[in-house]
């Protein structure tokens, strides 16, 4: 850390901070970055060079090109690795400070206080637009609390015409206790669900899209957007559903007084279109008027449920107790207390699948998140404050009502009789009233198991009753209007799914979603028009559920990945408990409704399919990356357990591709039969100095590793800088891979130019492929006709980051043009060149010529290759030398063998002439192919050869191409056996030969592959194994 020395005098009035434009500028002015100036010190008061940026971090009292932690160095993060605004990167601290204009940094103006947080106002709690200046002038947006912003507004939402229409009735049927048990178990899912919220909500800043935007980024965009959509539908559903329950009321009214407008149905229609303008108009008007219409729905509800208990307390009149009313009794409350089942639905399921959907609406405060001060703190408390005070209410409400009303009254003034009379049966006998005929004959008009409106009745002025209905039921219509666009706004935004962006532009200084509005009236309207919505209600049900389940899962999969990154500040909760509330969630859709339960899944599960054929460029940090990761890391940490058996071997293979995208066919070729099979790595190495290469990696490989996404290849990059090529490739052979996915296959494209190549690149190119049998490696080298490099095409046609590579041929070293810098989206979205592999091959032939034994791999490659569609229909031969004496037995000996391996081989040829004499004009193409490089020593004794070849070891003594003749004219021979054999296949195989290290020059062993491979229309695998089993024919 560079620092300055600081006099005595106490620092005071720091107005700055210690930045690297700072540094270059007092370098330039011909000063030492750390020099202080003559009576210089951290008292902005007296004047220095530095001027309104002080060498004086505030916290310290001393110069340092480090800063103090601050809040603006957090906000907007997204990924790691990205920059963060006013932090110097490591390479500022840690490298030599030069004049670059693109790392300098402006001075920071004083808006970092001691305690490195923003100075305190308005907008503290939000995060900066992209840190745009001038924020401050624009007109600042309602934000709410967490009682108007959610307590309230889930309240609301979880309060509606069950609390007052069927809670008496379902306390009539199963008994208070039940009843009490019914609520319990409903406010159980809730609650946990209301804890999980709280967690995620608390686990980072949260922004708008509610309930989408808590999955998405928790779960990730698969399972989030799904849930995103159909959850923002359901909502725009459920504003109908509310919207007619208040029409219905309505049109009862009229019909009581006989004043229907049209008829039953059409009123619906009507009293509903109306209603549903009236809360649009509402929602327009801005999120401070619909809180205000929340609060005045608020209170009417409130001043019915006092109305209501007062009415308990209150003596019954005579019509009162004639409908089975007669104050707080012990008798009754203990006849109410067991359950007492009728009709289809009297059982414990049926009426906790009546009573459920009434504890939901948890949800309406987070569906508002982004109109929130602090998210984090209303979410939790204001939800779990909902869920408490709507748990009592109904539990008052179940017990008060169950101790005054008796299950059957018929209402009628004459059934009064005396206490005692003879014949009467049932609790009202002692209170003076005689029910015994209608509740024999069952046609009782009221009770609490008979009279829907028992509340109404029992209350202090029945209105008021009705007016808590039209509260409850029109602020749910008004909360699910506000919620459904905020969810549909934030997935628009998204950009997840096709055709809705347009729905997501936001007007005014709270980014409202006019268009959202719009539609979510549009599909209310819609299905009020039906007016009969019991068939879609318990679909509705089911997807609000589908949301719980998610949700509690959400939490739980976040809690068990053990990602870093899980910290919520709200610690109660559990991660098994989310696991039930997820599991329940799921068994009560399917005690509810199952044919809802199988729609709303089987739409989840389609939405989820497209997300997951589209594979959207979003990167949110989700649980299910940390679960990736966590998969990954147990899965290779359990394989290194796993002793290796041949029959499970895999090729796996380190290309030297150098940069994938100039050598596609290379990388198209290892791909095909790599894919869903084994470990593909691509290497490439940088060669030049480390300082000068490393930010070009780190440029470069999310780039190329792009570039094999897009491409479809199931592969991994990774690059080395080195001072030189077979250095570099000795660095990838050691050190790829993770345990025992290391590779086994050096797989490398053939070196075209070695003849005019430098020799020193000649011997880096054949001392790799010693490298790779030292370290026990296979080897497979790929010659194509037209040459695998394909960058001086690129660079044609395209602004590429590298020029031609300096071995265009071996697939391996690269080397960045002066002055560019590789730009990932560039190479990733520049035009992907064809190449053969990437075509289906027709009935052609794969030749394999397998002339010595590697141990297998010259035939399990070929034999993974034709198992690809690509090459399914191509025929496999197998080519082996033999003697022409003997050619019926070694033919059925290689059947035999190639049978136990089970390879589906069966067209065998020997080649008995393998041995023949070549044409003599190919001898001697071959010798004029060496001649460049021999040493023409005159067989000289090794000692005199040693010397004349010092300094160039790649020269052929003559002794050399004396001992190796044979060897020499059988490449010979093979390439015209080749020519004449497979000059129409789809692709050679052949074992090569392997030059002994320090008796082959390289030189030499490169004519060989040359002079095999030579001439030949179709593609060429030079395969060799490392003399070890890679095929087996027994069962263990």
């Amino acid at each position: 850390m560079a620092e300055l020395p600081i006099p005595d005098v106490p620092p005071a009035r720091c107005s700055g901070r210690f930045t690297i434009s700072t540094l270059l500028g007092m370098e330039e002015a011909g000063r030492g970055p750390y020099t202080p100036t003559e009576g210089s010190s951290c008292d902005s008061a007296q004047p220095t060079q530095l001027s309104s940026s002080t060498l004086c971090t505030r916290t310290f009292g001393y110069n340092t090109v480090d800063v103090v932690p601050a809040y603006e160095h957090y906000a907007n993060s997204k990924g790691v690795g990205d920059p963060r605004k006013g932090r110097p990167s490591l390479a500022d601290l840690h490298s030599i400070l030069k004049p670059d204009p693109s790392r300098l940094r402006t001075p920071v103006s004083d808006v970092q206080h001691s305690n490195g947080l923003p100075e305190a106002g308005p907008e503290a709690g939000l995060e900066e637009a992209e840190g745009e200046p001038g924020r401050d002038s624009e007109p600042e947006p309602v934000r709410f609390g967490w009682v108007k912003g959610v307590m309230i507004r889930c309240m609301l939402n979880i309060w509606g015409v069950i609390l007052y229409l069927r809670l008496p009735w379902i306390t009539a049927q199963a008994g208070i206790a039940l009843t009490w048990l019914i609520i319990l178990m409903s406010v159980t899912v809730t609650t946990i669900t209301g804890l999980s919220i709280s967690a995620i909500s608390t686990n980072g800043k949260v922004k708008s899209g509610g309930t989408y935007f808590l999955i998405s980024r928790s779960l990730g965009p698969e399972l989030g957007g799904s849930i995103g959509l159909i959850f923002a539908f359901a909502n725009a559903v459920a504003v109908a559903m509310h919207t007619v329950g208040f029409a219905e009321t309505v049109r009862d009214l009229l019909q009581e007084h006989d004043s229907l407008i049209v008829d039953p149905t059409n009123d619906i229609r009507i009293i509903g279109v109306i209603t549903v303008t009236v809360l649009l108009g509402i929602s327009l008007a801005g999120m401070e008027w619909e809180a205000k219409a929340q609060i005045l729905f608020f209170l009417v509800i409130l001043v019915s449920f006092i109305n209501y208990l007062v009415g308990t307390v209150i003596p019954a009149t005579a019509e009162k107790q004639a409908k089975g009313f007669f104050s707080y009794r012990a008798d009754i409350f203990a006849q109410n207390f067991v359950p007492n089942w009728r009709g289809p639905e009297g059982s414990f399921f049926g009426l906790f699948s009546i009573f459920f959907p009434s504890a939901t609406g948890i949800l309406a405060g987070a569906n508002i998140s982004g109109d929130l001060k602090d998210p984090a703190i209303a979410i939790p408390k204001g939800t779990l404050m909902a869920i408490f005070w709507t748990t009592m209410s109904y539990l008052v409400l179940s017990a008060t009502i169950g101790a005054c009303v008796v299950r059957d009254a018929s209402g009628s003034l004459n059934d009064s009789v005396a206490v005692g009379s003879p014949g009467c049966e049932g609790l009202a006998c002692s209170f003076g009233w005689n029910f015994t005929a209608c509740a024999q004959q069952q046609s009782c008009r009221y009770g609490l198991s008979n009279y829907y409106q028992s509340m109404s009745m029992v209350s202090g002025f029945g209105p008021l009753i009705t007016a808590g209905i039209f509260g409850a039921t029109l602020s749910s219509a008004l909360a699910c209007l506000v919620s459904a666009p905020k969810v549909f706004q934030c997935l628009c935004k998204d950009q997840l799914y096709p055709l809705i962006g347009f729905f997501g532009k936001g007007y005014g200084r709270n980014s409202e979603p006019i268009r959202g509005y719009m539609l979510t009236y549009v599909i209310a309207v819609g299905f009020i028009l039906i007016a009969e919505l019991n068939a879609i209600a318990p679909i509705i049900s089911n997807f609000f559920l589908c949301s719980y389940a998610l949700i509690n899962f959400s939490c739980f999969h976040a809690s068990i990945t053990n990602s870093p990154g899980w910290r919520p500040s709200f610690r109660y909760y559990s991660k098994w408990a989310a696991l039930f509330g997820a599991v329940i969630s799921v068994v009560i859709m399917f005690l509810l409704t199952w044919w809802a339960a199988l729609i709303a899944f089987g739409i989840v599960i389609f939405l989820l399919g497209y997300v997951l054929y589209k594979k959207p460029d979003v990167n949110w940090g989700s649980s299910m990356q940390a679960s990736s990761y966590n998969m990954a890391l147990n899965y290779s940490v359990g394989l290194s357990e796993v002793d290796e058996h041949i029959k499970n071997y895999r090729p796996q293979c380190l290309v030297l591709t150098g940069p994938p995208n100039f050598r596609p066919a290379l990388v198209d070729f290892v791909g095909t039969f790599t894919k869903n099979l084994s470990l593909m790595l691509c290497g490439n190495v940088l060669i030049g100095p480390r300082k000068q290469k490393m930010p070009e990696s780190r440029l470069m490989a999310d780039g190329h590793t792009k570039w094999l996404m897009k491409r479809k290849i199931k592969a991994f990059y990774t690059d080395v800088v080195a001072e030189d090529l077979r250095s570099g490739v000795q660095m990838l052979i050691q050190a790829a891979g993770l345990g025992k996915m290391r590779p086994n296959i050096l797989v490398l494209g053939y070196k075209r130019n070695w003849w005019t190549a430098s020799p020193q690149s000649l011997e880096d190119y054949v001392g790799i492929l010693h490298d790779a049998f030292d370290f026990k490696y296979g080897v497979c080298v790929m010659r194509m006709k037209e040459g695998l490099n394909v960058s001086g095409v690129l660079q044609a046609h395209v602004n590429l980051t590298f020029e031609a590579a300096e071995h265009p041929e071996n697939g391996t070293g690269s080397r960045a043009a002066p002055g560019t810098a590789a730009d990932p989206t560039t190479l990733a979205s520049e035009q992907q060149a064809s190449t053969i592999f990437q075509s289906k091959q027709g009935k052609k032939t794969i030749d394999i010529y397998w002339l010595f034994d590697d141990g297998g791999l010259t035939l399990l490659i070929p034999y993974l290759l034709g198992r690809k569609k690509r090459w399914a229909k191509c025929k496999i031969r197998v080519f082996v030398g033999g003697q022409i004496n003997r050619m019926d037995e070694e033919r059925k000996a290689i059947v035999s063998l190639l049978s136990k391996f089970r390879l589906g081989f069966h067209e065998v040829h020997i080649l008995p002439d393998i041995n023949q004499k070549p044409r003599p004009e190919h001898i001697k193409r071959f010798d004029e192919l060496i001649a460049p490089f021999r040493l023409n020593d005159g067989f000289k004794d090794e000692a005199t050869v040693n010397e004349m070849r010092q300094g160039c070891p790649w020269k052929i003594s003559d002794e050399e191409v004396d001992k190796n003749r044979a060897k020499s004219l059988r490449q010979v021979r093979l390439n015209e056996i080749l020519r004449d054999y497979s000059r129409d296949a789809a692709l050679i195989a052949i074992t090569p030969p392997i030059g002994r290290k320090g008796r082959c020059p390289s030189s030499l062993y490169m004519a060989w592959l040359e002079t095999l491979s030579q001439d030949l229309r179709p593609p060429i695998i030079l395969t060799r194994g490392n003399q070890e089993n890679v095929l087996t024919f027994y069962c263990q």
